[in-house]
């Protein structure tokens, strides 16, 4: 264990490094180890450490002593980076000096995959609101249907990220924009009671459920590997498929006895439950086979996209070169440059 303070995340590390150099020991995954060569001709490895909410990059020159160490390195080994950090603003990146490197044990391990203090409490408070909100559903088919998807995925659930760019785009990032897009659907079923509350809650749930295939992290690590399956199929027609095959586990079990006389008809809800996946969407120039023809499968799509571009804002003002007062760089795929949010009125 080294003497120099621990800094929880590499996304802390950059928000405190600055030019002149700190020692600091930060944990982290090695996801990339390749041999390279200098304009000079001398050789050198440039490592790539990732951890749940970043990446940092280090390069070990062949007069030190870290260049024996580096070819030896295993891709997808955890460790302990002691180094001097600094931030090098020609090349607007974070750098290190005399570092040094120590493997974790696998406790160590598992806090670094769970990612920091807050990230780690965020995602668990999310899980809680998705947990309770699954239990609140009152139509039985539907509330049977989300709590087996929970009893049987969870832990992949948690390890699954929204996307591979853009939102949410992190190990547990799935379990962020769900539980999010419930607390808005609640909301705006408040503002339009037509809207069935548990169509739209299962809905949320299961709309982005063929990612657990598709955008899921491997469990031991920030790798985030393409699939034949992801690839071939696509995660709305995977999502429709898992909801097929719980239902039928569920009509197979005693759970299903008293469904058939319950209105609206089974059937019905199941296929309704269907196009919300289908039609999330909006348009079939952007995956999806239908376009939102009920109330719900309307106000699901609105939700997704609106949870999607409100976390690239909060990405974007984190990340986005400044290029005037209040004014940042555009943000792709938002459709302009980033204005700075007028603040709020404190009275």
């Amino acid at each position: 264990m080294s003497d120099s303070q621990k800094i929880d995340s590499i996304k802390e590390l950059g928000q405190q490094v600055g030019p002149n150099a700190r020692k600091w020991s930060l944990w982290a995954q090695l996801e990339l180890a390749i041999s390279k060569t200098a304009r000079s001709g001398s050789p050198y490895y440039e490592l790539k450490f990732v951890d749940a909410e970043g990446s940092v990059t280090l390069r070990a020159w062949n007069d030190t002593p870290a260049f024996e160490q580096s070819s030896q390195l295993k891709k997808g080994d955890f460790f302990e980076i002691d180094a001097e950090w600094f931030y090098n603003a020609e090349f607007k990146s974070i750098e290190a000096k005399s570092w040094q490197l120590q493997p974790l044990d696998e406790e160590q391990i598992d806090v670094v995959l769970a990612g920091s203090a807050a990230l780690n409490q965020l995602q668990q408070n999310d899980y809680n609101f998705i947990e309770s909100s699954v239990a609140a559903i009152k139509d039985p088919r539907l509330q049977s249907l989300c709590q087996s998807f929970l009893d049987r995925f969870s832990e992949r659930f948690r390890r699954t990220g929204a996307a591979r760019d853009y939102h949410h785009a992190r190990r547990g990032g799935l379990i962020e924009h769900v539980a999010q897009m419930m607390r808005s659907a609640l909301k705006i079923c408040e503002a339009y009671p037509v809207l069935n509350p548990d169509l739209l809650i299962a809905g949320v749930l299961f709309h982005d459920s063929g990612k657990l295939w598709e955008n899921n992290y491997s469990p031991k690590g920030f790798t985030m590997p393409y699939s034949e399956t992801g690839e071939l199929i696509g995660h709305i027609p995977m999502g429709m498929e898992l909801i097929n095959k719980l239902w039928r586990d569920l009509l197979d079990s005693e759970v299903s006895n008293d469904w058939l006389t319950l209105e609206p008809p089974t059937e019905q809800v199941r296929l309704h439950l269907l196009h919300l996946i289908a039609a999330h969407h909006g348009e079939m120039a952007f995956g999806s086979p239908v376009v939102p023809k009920t109330p719900e499968a309307i106000a699901l799509h609105y939700i997704d996209n609106l949870d999607a571009k409100m976390e690239m804002f909060a990405k974007g003002y984190q990340t986005a070169a400044t290029l005037a007062p209040n004014v940042f760089d555009r943000v792709r795929p938002l459709p302009g440059k980033l204005i700075r949010p007028l603040g709020k009125f404190d009275a």
